[in-house]
């Protein structure tokens, strides 16, 4: 698992994560939620290690991953895949879109492999591009160019970018803020298969229904700290924290 243990964080003077400890499992989909600015993708920076924590402590496996030399912390990173909230896709068809985060992650040796394959004609062929493509519904999209996707296709593909190098942790950072339903859904869907391909799965959003549809565990972040995880059906029927009550009826604001 990747354990956060009283980790806290600031920007300058202005503390955004203040001794937060949560956990996340392969196998597991876990929504983070909580409304604009209290720190969700600062969170899930420090888990896929690229902000190292002000104070606490951050393990991959059971590793201290910032207590280790570059090398191994490069090697952690690896096994973690991030989608952010906006897409970033070059001018290029989709396919070479998703084939090229599969390249940059791979080790130094992978791609070495694969170069003299290349040369010799036994370089694998990227099907981990067309699964991947496949499980965001944009199997039929290989060979167009990503520029004239709309904007959901285009997150989606980011998506798939994440998927192909099969992770073990997926963190998504509000992946379906202003898609319309049917991108909504396919996003949704490919939560769930990555869940079932036992993959670790965290998803920051303000949208409470989604967490309620693919959530197996809720975590809800406020001004004041993480004030509650559990499963999801409880975090939403009975709380026990009453910020979260209150936030989840409506009545508390941030």
């Amino acid at each position: 698992m990747i354990r956060l243990s009283g980790v806290s964080h600031a920007y300058g003077d202005e503390s955004v994560v203040r001794d937060l400890s949560l956990s996340v499992e392969p196998g597991e989909v876990l929504a983070i939620i909580g409304p604009s600015g209290v720190g969700k993708t600062t969170l899930l920076r420090m888990l896929s290690l690229f902000v190292h924590p002000d104070a606490g402590r951050v393990a991959v496996d059971g590793e201290s991953a910032w207590d280790v030399d570059a090398d191994r912390r490069l090697a952690l990173r690896r096994e973690i895949g991030m989608v952010f909230q906006a897409a970033s896709l070059f001018d290029a068809t989709v396919a070479r879109n998703v084939e090229y985060g599969l390249r940059v992650r791979r080790s130094w040796d992978d791609r070495l492999r694969d170069a003299l394959g290349s040369l010799v004609g036994t370089a694998p062929t990227p099907d981990a591009v067309e699964r991947s493509l496949d499980v965001v519904g944009l199997g039929d999209k290989l060979d167009q160019r990503a520029r004239s996707l709309s904007g959901g296709e285009a997150q989606r593909v980011s998506f798939a970018r994440a998927l192909a190098y099969d992770p073990t942790y997926l963190l998504l950072d509000e992946p379906t803020s202003d898609l319309d339903p049917r991108n909504t859904g396919a996003i949704e869907d490919a939560v769930l298969e990555a869940r079932d391909r036992d993959i670790g799965v965290v998803v920051a959003t303000h949208d409470m229904h989604q967490a309620e549809r693919v959530a197996d565990r809720v975590g809800v972040l406020l001004g004041d700290g993480l004030t509650e995880v559990g499963p999801a059906e409880r975090i939403f029927e009975s709380p026990t924290d009453e910020r979260t009550r209150k936030f989840i009826a409506g009545e508390l604001v941030y």
